[in-house]
């Protein structure tokens, strides 16, 4: 048996066409995955490595942390993506580092040749040097970060429901979103539409409208991206949903209790945190330049320096626009960035004339903050309101992988919209449940 395992192994390590130049590509998020398909026709062989088996679709994860979607709404298994390409193949295994000389990528199971490589693993949460408040306010970046807030917020009214003491339900009611960017702001709209909408007929001890939902932004507005009418109407919109918008309002300390802010303690159970990011250690594993926030400072044609057969693209990049200002870490810079890198490497292996610079093209930007409300920032045309919903709604039904997920995303949405109600409100436990993993 460890005979067999290990050939196998080995094939799998040497398994290709000397003639071809292989591509490997760590990631299978917007960046990756968008690489890995517009290298369908290229003669090369193309090598897909994640650490998960899907690709998620990121911009809808808060809905799957209100419990407006299921997580098999908005991922696709990579396998089934890429199932067509003949010349590509994908492995499920966590990248661990890059060793440039010897040309491998080094896995916690092997190790992989490469000719060209690209690196789009993401990023994570930032805590700016507060690790620790990680533990009672998570992030939201994965599937299973969505499910443990959505988990934390519908247990958190159970354990209301279940409270006699006034001061504990009005915490456990009490919903703290850290930071005012497009993830903090819907999901502050979400679970105030929950309050308000789909739980408010469900208890009887407790009046889910009653909830607090409170978020908290550094800066000087909400949504700083787009320009500060929209920014307004969006500040706007949440106040009438009954969201707490506090701008200018640093956090000092979170822990198990609450929020401190300007010596104030706001108390709570939970706590989502949307502030910050930091990416994946790709230049650590490089040994390259990065900025503070860990992101690895790329060439105009995205390859590092010193080094054209690696490309750094997606939240791990960083790469300054015509103006001077950092490109931003959302999805069309992602998609955008692993079609062109996919186009410069096609151009080296056919050895044709290199293609010009990377140039991110702004199609606009898109928020929602809840029922048929949105803003919409389409450079001369700004949006907001219905017709900036629908728009946000149609834009995000493109961009979904797979007619399934479509379809089904459409289905819940729709029966959202006219029933007001939540489709995937499951708590769930490994084990055996109580009322004692409660908040």
């Amino acid at each position: 048996m460890t005979s067999s395992s290990n050939l196998h192994k080995n094939q799998i390590m040497q398994d290709t066409n000397p003639a071809r130049p292989r591509v490997i590509i760590v990631g299978g998020g917007f960046a990756g995955l968008k690489a890995a398909r517009a290298l369908k026709k290229v003669p090369a062989d193309i090598l897909v490595l994640d650490r998960n088996n899907h690709h998620l679709f990121q911009p809808l994860l808060y809905q799957v942390a209100t419990a407006g979607l299921s997580p098999a709404d908005i991922a696709s298994p990579i396998r089934s993506v890429l199932r067509d390409q003949k010349n590509t193949e994908v492995l499920m295994g966590e990248v661990i580092g890059v060793d440039r000389k010897l040309k491998q990528v080094i896995l916690n199971k092997g190790k992989f040749s490469y000719d060209y490589l690209v690196l789009a693993t993401g990023s994570r949460h930032s805590y700016f040097g507060h690790d620790e408040w990680e533990r009672y306010a998570p992030g939201l970046k994965s599937v299973e970060d969505a499910t443990v807030i959505r988990q934390k917020i519908l247990l958190a009214f159970e354990a209301a429901e279940f409270e006699t003491q006034s001061e504990k339900q009005k915490q456990l009611l009490t919903f703290i979103l850290v930071g005012g960017g497009p993830t903090g702001v819907e999901m502050a709209g979400s679970i105030a539409e929950l309050a308000q909408a789909a739980l408010a007929s469900d208890f009887r001890h407790i009046n889910p409208k009653h909830s607090r939902v409170i978020l908290l932004e550094a800066g000087e507005r909400i949504l700083s991206s787009f320009s500060e009418d929209l920014s307004k109407k969006a500040e706007t919109s949440l106040k009438a949903l009954g969201v707490e918008v506090r701008t200018r309002t640093r956090v000092e300390n979170i822990d198990q209790e609450g929020v401190l802010i300007s010596g104030q303690r706001i108390a709570s159970k939970t706590i989502v945190w949307a502030a910050g990011v930091r990416a994946s250690p790709v230049g650590k594993w490089l040994g390259v330049e990065t900025d503070r926030s860990g992101r690895v400072k790329v060439e105009p044609d995205l390859s590092i320096s010193g080094d054209p057969c690696i490309f750094v693209i997606g939240d791990c990049a960083t790469l300054q626009d015509e103006n001077g200002n950092p490109l931003p870490g959302v999805a069309p810079v992602a998609m955008q960035e692993g079609k062109y890198v996919a186009q410069v490497i096609q151009k080296r292996i056919g050895n044709k004339k290199p293609i010009p610079p990377f140039r991110y093209v702004n199609k606009g930007n898109l928020a929602t903050i809840g029922r048929s409300s949105a803003i919409a920032d389409l450079g001369t045309f700004k949006l907001s309101g219905f017709i900036a919903w629908m728009a946000w709604l149609l834009v995000h039904i493109f961009y979904l992988i797979g007619f399934r997920n479509r379809i089904l995303v459409m289905i819940q949405w729709a029966w959202a919209y006219f029933t007001f109600q939540r489709g995937a409100r499951l708590i769930t436990f490994v084990g055996r449940s109580t009322l004692n993993k409660a908040p």
